[in-house]
């Protein structure tokens, strides 16, 4: 058996079960089981494997059939080109909220940044590490998601600090730039959502209730108290959220609003600025 072998089994395996990325998926896996980079498959894809090996790749492949996402099996997720940890108590950094922090980079330099709703801290780790902030606080109340934010500061060398708080209740101080990607899923679109995601990725993370706005309306309500005047805010948000959550930051006096899309064209940030 040679990694060769492996991999072809691995591919067949998943395309038979209708995993979607199915090749991508085999590869990944078998990159992460053997330790190998792409280069090194490709010089050496005739590697002798033994069957313990070929059994403990094949394992990781069984799990992605039961619809495990792969960055669970992994337990890490590229985002910004930093590599985070991930766990089941957090949400998988996606490539959409990128656009998230690249747009608050272009604001964040010697400011104090407050990042809520931080699960994995990828937000407010990216921001610390690439936008030269003064300081940087994450905020989640789900102390098993600051437990991976706290460790993925330290693996990066960020200098972070996490506090367990639902939204602002601990929160003191304010802040230059307030920032987040809260759960904005309406509860009863949950359920339409792909398996990998409702089944294993953390609720508390995605349902933002009945109509997906609870938490823009809560954090924009609460905002005043914590940011500073001429601040700024950013909100990742649904593809149809755009209008919805502008208008929240027009009735509480924000100016300079602003919808940012994605590479889609789909509404993906809305920001602001206080008075």
């Amino acid at each position: 058996m040679t990694l060769e072998d492996a991999l072809k089994e691995g591919r067949t395996y998943l395309q038979a079960r209708k995993i979607e990325d199915s090749d991508i998926d085999a590869w990944y896996l078998l990159s992460y089981f053997f330790n190998i980079k792409r280069a090194d498959y490709l010089m050496h894809p005739d590697r002798i494997i033994d069957e313990n090996q070929f059994d403990g790749y094949m394992n990781l492949i069984l799990r992605r059939t039961e619809h495990i996402p792969l960055q669970y099996i992994t337990r890490e997720q590229e985002f910004m080109g930093l590599n985070f940890k991930v766990s089941e108590d957090v949400l998988i950094p996606r490539q959409d909220t990128e656009i998230l922090v690249e747009e608050a980079l272009k604001y964040v330099g010697e400011k104090d940044v407050l990042d809520m709703c931080t699960g994995s801290g990828c937000i407010i780790i990216s921001l610390a590490k690439l936008g030269n902030i003064r300081s940087g606080m994450g905020v989640d109340i789900s102390e098993k998601a600051l437990t991976i934010a706290r460790a993925n500061a330290q693996s990066l060398n960020a200098d972070v600090k996490f506090i367990q708080s639902n939204l602002f209740e601990e929160v003191r101080g304010k802040y230059d730039i307030v920032i987040s990607n809260p759960p904005y899923i309406p509860t009863g679109d949950i359920l339409e959502l792909m398996e990998e995601v409702k089944n294993h990725e953390p609720i508390i993370a995605l349902d933002g209730e009945e109509d997906g706005l609870f938490f823009y309306r809560t954090i924009i309500k609460q905002l005043r108290h914590y940011l500073k005047p001429s601040g700024y805010v950013f909100f990742e948000i649904g593809h149809n959220q755009g209008e919805a959550v502008s208008q929240l930051l027009k009735e509480h006096d924000y100016k300079n609003i602003k919808i940012i899309k994605d590479l889609a064209g789909l509404d993906r940030v809305v920001s602001g600025q206080s008075c």
